[in-house]
């Protein structure tokens, strides 16, 4: 059942039993499926998180995406089913391997084995002006790590993050981290929104942000 509110190729789908958020390709993370269409489970995703609690992602399908921690391939996956050109940087190479399998059967998505930290090492391969940037990387510094990567969102791109407190400092208050994450993204970025995903993942705020 398509939903104006979701990308173009982003279906909420009655598979298995429930109506769930679904994208059209081959299942990656033992995901359950039907008639084509996988189910994308919101608790392993932090964008499927944000596409159920309804942000407004700008999303809209066909567009060119630079997704940093790309991990083993369980979002990406999701989103080159629906975008255009998607870039998947990870660091790790044993999840790198399974997005190498996940990427097989997906000729938009573009797995790189580099460190999101440092985007000049992928500056030669990722398009400029890409339409978004989706980040979900467990390192310290993530709002540092949007900033180096602004170089190559469009004007008018969106930055969609996810914010792990606990990545950032196991010990601090979650909402302190958060607003010194916030105040070091707005020296970049404009911030449109912003909301917990603790109904689908504890700790961690969705953001969406345009450059500035």
């Amino acid at each position: 059942m398509s939903d104006p509110d979701l990308p173009a190729g982003v279906e909420r789908r009655e598979i298995a039993g429930e109506t769930r958020l679904a994208t059209r390709g081959d299942p990656v993370y033992g995901e359950p499926t039907a008639d084509g269409w996988r189910a994308w489970d919101p608790e392993r995703s932090k964008l499927g998180g944000m596409l159920e609690l309804g942000f407004d992602t700008g999303l809209t399908g066909g567009e060119t995406v630079l997704y940093l921690g790309a991990a083993s391939g369980t979002t990406v996956s999701h989103v080159a089913d629906f975008a255009g050109p998607t870039y998947a940087v990870e660091f790790a190479p044993r999840p790198a391997r399974d997005l190498l399998d996940a990427a097989e059967p997906r000729d938009r998505l573009f797995p790189l084995l580099k460190d999101a930290r440092k985007p000049e090492t992928y500056a030669h391969v990722v398009e400029a002006d890409v339409d978004a940037i989706v980040q979900d990387v467990a390192t310290r510094g993530q709002a540092t790590v949007a900033a180096r990567n602004a170089r190559f969102l469009a004007d008018d791109g969106r930055l969609l993050l996810a914010v792990k407190a606990r990545s950032e400092d196991a010990t601090a208050e979650p909402g302190d981290v958060f607003e010194a994450a916030l105040d070091e993204l707005r020296e970049s970025y404009d911030v449109l929104e912003t909301r917990r995903l603790d109904r689908y993942h504890e700790d961690h705020l969705g953001v969406v942000a345009t450059p500035r």
